[in-house]
């Protein structure tokens, strides 16, 4: 096995890998205090997390993201075995056990100094990489001294391992449906709706924000080219917070009426926003949304997540064996990467800053 070193100019040795998410519920009495952590300094009414808890409660108060994540770690432990990389993998999580804090305070203590991170989401803007940032500082604070030096991995939402594992899904999808049904599906990608004030907020100012709906268009465009599509729709998903109050529009069961309006039989559904199965498919998409399809006579099919997929540890280690070698980033897309530079000083100053939200949901973004 061969140590991971960099050459960043900083002559540092990484010793580890950590995988950081957003973290969930593994039974019924997490629930609770999972949504109080999600939901913290908010304002968020008892009610709403009453009513949120009921989404967890419907299948079993377990949030399948914790075990799609060690799964996810499994293979790329192997992965990294397999390119004879010694880099030992941790996981912490920003909002449930096991929690950033302690996984990064048990690095220190196992002696591990000069760390890489890979979050689970693919994204620019707040919650989808700048917070990513903010959780490694407050770890690296609470272990103290000997806290190990952490390295965000960059952006990955146009990585040709990533698009490819999502075409390959969309047509597996689509071959689900009826045969006289599957040439007029239309194709509808999803993604986690933020506040546009978000949005705006997504990015540097002078080029006017919107990294994060910019780059979900983007790995619409590239998925729906790669598995064959001329045409497709991009919607948004899992919006919370009073109706005044605008998000990224229209709401993917709004739209399933739209397209019911217009005669379309059959939808293919992708979400692009998302790594892995967790709740916000299983419910949003596997629940709500195919529900509303059956009620207004359209076949449904849902496009599988990456996370499962082989090349998903494929692109983790990529990106670890990219960061290392300095090379140039693999992509497809043309829009900017930000947040992959030591303690996110690629960002510009008032990049991704945070909103504070409306009352409402909890908005999960990983």
């Amino acid at each position: 096995m061969i140590a991971a070193n960099s050459t960043d100019g900083s002559g540092s040795q990484f010793d580890a890998l950590l995988v950081l998410s957003f973290g969930g519920p593994e039974q019924p009495a997490d629930v609770r205090p999972f949504l109080e952590n999600v939901t913290r300094g908010r304002g968020v009414p008892p009610e709403r997390l009453d009513a949120v808890a009921e989404h967890y409660l419907h299948f079993g108060g377990v949030s399948p993201i914790n075990a799609l994540n060690r799964d996810i770690i499994s293979r790329v432990e192997s992965e990294l075995e397999s390119a004879g990389m010694d880099l030992p993998v941790y996981f912490g999580n920003r909002n449930w056990h096991p929690m950033v804090e302690d996984t990064v305070a048990r690095m220190g203590a196992d002696g591990v100094r000069s760390a890489l991170v890979f979050p689970t989401s693919a994204w620019g803007g707040y919650s989808g990489c700048r917070q990513y940032h903010e959780d490694v500082a407050r770890a690296r604070a609470a272990a103290g001294d000997g806290a190990p030096h952490l390295l965000k991995l960059r952006q990955y939402y146009d990585h040709p391992l990533l698009i490819g594992a999502f075409a390959d899904a969309v047509r597996e999808a689509a071959a689900q449906l009826p045969a006289e049904r599957r040439a007029d599906a239309r194709l509808v990608f999803t993604a986690h709706s933020v506040p546009v004030s978000a949005d705006v907020n997504a990015g540097p100012p002078a080029e006017g924000g919107r990294l994060y709906s910019r780059q979900v268009a983007e790995a619409a465009r590239l998925t729906a080219r790669a598995a064959g599509f001329d045409d497709f729709d991009l919607v948004w998903q899992s919006r919370s917070g009073p109706p005044q109050v605008p998000w990224l529009e229209p709401d993917i069961c709004d739209h399933l009426d739209v397209l019911a309006g217009r005669g379309v039989g059959a939808v293919i559904v992708c979400p692009v926003g998302f790594v892995s199965d967790h709740l916000e498919v299983v419910w949003d998409l596997d629940t709500e949304a195919r529900d509303k399809a059956a009620e207004l006579g359209i076949d449904f099919v849902r496009a599988a997540t990456p996370g499962t997929d082989r090349r998903f540890a494929e692109l983790v280690v990529a990106l670890v064996t990219e960061q290392l070698a300095g090379t140039p980033a693999d992509r497809l897309g043309s829009e900017p990467l930000l947040g992959s530079a030591l303690d996110g000083q690629s960002c510009a100053i008032d990049c991704c800053k945070a909103v504070v939200r409306p009352s409402g949901r909890p908005a999960h973004t990983h």
